[in-house]
């Protein structure tokens, strides 16, 4: 990793959760897609619903590990 990114690295280490969170998403954003698609518009609904609620708190998020466990145990 160059030096510069090092520093950016660092330096948005250090903002707010929910500005990390802002500049997660639009570096996400920024990456090629090799595939296209189109997502429905109940899916759209629902992601939207899910950002809402974790701005807003009022959710309680859990770790990913223990997410994908949990969900191992209802296969």
């Amino acid at each position: 990793m160059s030096p510069k990114a090092k520093k950016v690295m660092n330096d948005a280490l250090s903002l707010p959760r929910e500005v990390r969170a802002f500049l997660a998403e639009k570096l996400l954003e920024s990456l090629d897609i090799e595939e296209s698609f189109e997502l429905s518009d109940q899916w759209l609904n629902e992601i939207e619903k899910r950002c809402r609620q974790i701005d807003e708190s009022s959710v309680d998020l859990i770790p990913g590990k223990q997410a994908l466990r949990e969900a191992g145990k209802t296969l």
